[in-house]
């Protein structure tokens, strides 16, 4: 008996069927001593006095300006049809408020950049902080 291989492969036909698991619960119970330990560092909290600061919604509204362009390249302010000479002139007139509008650009998917670009440049010279552009979403 002594001189036999425990390991030999005469002995072992079959595959062991045993899972050792003294290794898992070893390790099970070695995260349960460490959650035992870190769970009550985590309910303290530091205490502090944060100030109260009180707010009101703002009652009004911000000024919107819609600007139109079409495919034609006429250009509509707030749905009437205006020159566009008169566009940087009224641009500046808007833009030296002290609640400076909200510019929104709406333009036809056929208008030509040239008619769109020049609208940005003079909303830019004018000094019009806010210009948006508004399109519809693809169904």
């Amino acid at each position: 008996m002594m001189g036999q291989n425990p390991f030999s492969a005469a002995e072992h036909t079959q595959p062991m069927s045993e899972i050792n698991t003294t290794p898992l619960v070893d390790v099970m119970l070695v995260l349960l001593v460490i959650f035992i330990i870190t769970a009550p560092l985590l309910t303290h909290a530091v205490k502090i006095d944060l100030p109260q600061a009180t707010s009101q919604p703002l009652e009004e509204k911000p000024e919107v300006i819609d600007l139109a362009v079409d495919a034609e390249g006429k250009i509509f302010w707030n749905d009437s049809e205006i020159q566009v000479a008169d566009l940087a002139t009224r641009m500046s007139d808007e833009a030296v408020k002290q609640q400076q509008p909200e510019l929104q650009i709406r333009a036809d998917k056929n208008t030509r950049y040239q008619v769109l670009a020049e609208v940005l440049a003079k909303a830019q010279t004018a000094g019009m902080k806010k210009v948006g552009f508004v399109s519809q979403p693809q169904p």
